[in-house]
């Protein structure tokens, strides 16, 4: 399977629309942001009110990759890591979701758009961090 960069618009935009769409619903409808770490992290937390909305939230998310997977299979790979990596690498991101007071989705989406300095710095420091590790996996002879 070829799964080179390819530039694609419409699906691109289309993908876009519907994330800022849902977190928009998310953020009017329940004033909460969609922040996927913070939304898991209150599942584990016994003291947390909002369980139905969490679950929901992450069953949405399971649910819908699987949909993908079983509909377009292609687009959608299975891992070639073993479940331990998986297990280690979910750890690592978990705790540094934790340390930078939110992810990806609640930072670069979320508070981008509500014009927050720190999700600002937080999504700088992730794109400088992942420039970086490709230009090192590069040095190093990867060629993907």
């Amino acid at each position: 399977m070829d799964i080179s960069p390819s530039f694609t618009p419409l699906p691109a935009l289309a993908g876009g629309l519907l994330i800022g769409l849902a977190a928009s619903l998310l953020l009017l409808s329940h004033g909460k942001v969609a922040g996927i770490s913070g939304i898991f992290a209150g599942l584990m937390d016994p003291k947390a009110h909002d369980k139905t909305y969490r679950l929901a939230f992450v069953v949405g998310l399971v649910l819908v990759g699987l949909g993908a997977r079983f509909a377009v299979p292609e687009m959608v790979p299975a891992s070639t890591q073993g479940l331990g990596v998986i297990a280690v690498a979910g750890l690592v991101v978990g705790y540094g979701t934790r340390l930078g007071n939110g992810c990806t989705s609640g930072h670069g989406i979320c508070g981008l758009s509500r014009g927050s300095l720190r999700s600002f710095v937080a999504v700088m420091t992730f794109m400088a961090t992942g420039v970086l590790t490709v230009f090192v996996a590069h040095l190093l002879g990867g060629s993907r």
